[in-house]
């Protein structure tokens, strides 16, 4: 059975205790690995807004990257089984590389993104989203209505209908999402504040070495399941 604190689950990256995981925590006001807030806030000058607006929308999701987005667990699945079948994939596989992580301004909101070639960490996700999609639940009316806007392209509609999620496959782009969206300038200038701040964590090169299962609380509030290294 599912346990009973969480209503869904999905698999991420996230990163190892250290620095860079302390900054995001810190940053989006919830410890993913920990399942609480932060003793404290990051203290950044210059934000256009106040940082509880600049991240009320990711911070429930912890530092991360998705890999397989959020999901209901089918009919019949367990926690435990895919738990265990996580276990299996990550033995399998080896870790995947970029040249290094860099902030980024995607649109109107604030990420970190792979510099250089992100095939293999997209090729990764792929499989992880194949090999685990006999875990998920089908997509209820009301979830289908709520993922179903009119800036869908047709290969992002079909995403939805097969795997669930619109922005997977050959739509997806790895990244880890630092703020909520906002007016572009505004993105630009949380953009100039935070950069001194967060470059120096950055890895160069980066290795995806690990994958994590996690679980969405009642609150809303994900929280680390377990996490596995890459070859075993």
């Amino acid at each position: 059975m599912p346990h009973p604190e969480f209503q869904r689950y999905a698999i991420y990256y996230t990163p190892a205790e250290g620095p860079l995981a302390r900054f995001g925590a810190e940053w989006l006001g919830w410890d993913i690995r920990a399942g609480r807030v932060p003793a404290q806030r990051i203290r950044v000058p210059n934000l256009p807004i106040h940082i509880d607006e600049l991240t009320q929308t990711p911070r429930r999701y912890g530092f991360h990257a998705t890999i397989k987005p959020p999901f209901r667990l089918a009919a019949g699945r367990t926690e435990a089984e895919l738990a265990a079948a996580l276990t299996a994939f990550c033995a399998a596989m080896t870790p995947a590389h970029s040249d290094g992580l860099e902030l980024a301004q995607l649109g109107r909101f604030l990420a970190l993104v792979p510099q250089g070639d992100a095939e293999p960490l997209a090729r990764l996700a792929s499989d992880v989203v194949q090999s685990f999609d006999g875990f998920r639940a089908p997509l209820t009316e009301a979830e289908l209505a709520r993922h179903s806007t009119p800036r869908l392209g047709p290969a992002q509609v079909q995403n939805l209908h097969r795997w669930g999620y619109p922005h997977v496959m050959d739509c997806f782009r790895w990244h880890m999402t630092l703020t909520d969206k906002h007016p572009t300038a505004q993105v630009a200038k949380a953009h100039a504040a935070l950069a001194d701040r967060v470059t120096p964590l950055l890895p160069r090169p980066f290795t995806l070495n690990t994958l994590s299962l996690v679980g969405e609380s009642r609150t809303g509030y994900f929280h680390l399941i377990q996490q596995t290294p890459l070859g075993g």
